[in-house]
């Protein structure tokens, strides 16, 4: 009974790692990318469309958005970011939210 318990607390504690992971990840990203949003909208519409487009990301392009964290977004983050934004997801995200269309330009 002690070994179950002993394993369920690693297991917990392994998901709760890859949380922490995955927050910091998602955060670094949204750092990114509302970097270049803030060309496009005011800093309360921007930090909105910075949701839309992480939250309509793959976990493949989380991840590359938040490699580019405490750098100037390059044209191929640029141009992530613009691929996302012209989901229909992300424009029907933007829409709910009262924001028009993600027009990033690099």
């Amino acid at each position: 009974m002690r070994h179950i318990g002993i394993v369920a607390l690693l297991v917990l504690s392994a998901c709760d790692a890859g949380s922490v992971a995955d927050t910091f990840t998602t955060r670094a990203a949204k750092s990114v990318v509302i970097n270049v949003l803030v060309n496009q909208y005011p800093r309360p519409q921007a930090e909105t469309a910075t949701d839309c487009v992480v939250r309509t990301a793959t976990v493949d392009e989380v991840e590359a958005l938040s490699r580019d964290v405490g750098a100037r977004a390059g044209t191929s983050t640029v141009a992530r970011i613009r691929t996302i934004a012209n989901r229909p997801a992300t424009l029907d995200c933007l829409t709910a939210r009262g924001l028009s269309p993600v027009a990033v330009v690099p």
